[in-house]
């Protein structure tokens, strides 16, 4: 009984967080490429995260839409 309290636990955890995830993403500012180059930036891969990001400029930092 008690591994199947803690299952429902677990998957009402996982569950929770599988929404909050996107929403998440959706909340971080994003400029787009063309943003990030008039504001002296430049539009980068980053393998580490597997998106575009803008460095350097006023939008350093920020993920590609």
């Amino acid at each position: 009984m008690r591994t199947r309290v803690s299952g429902l636990i677990a998957a009402a955890i996982l569950a929770v967080l599988g929404v909050m995830g996107p929403a998440a993403q959706a909340a971080a500012p994003a400029a787009t490429g063309a943003e990030c180059v008039a504001g002296t930036g430049s539009v980068e891969y980053n393998s580490a995260t597997g998106q575009w990001t803008c460095i350097g400029g006023t939008h350093n930092g920020e993920p590609i839409d």
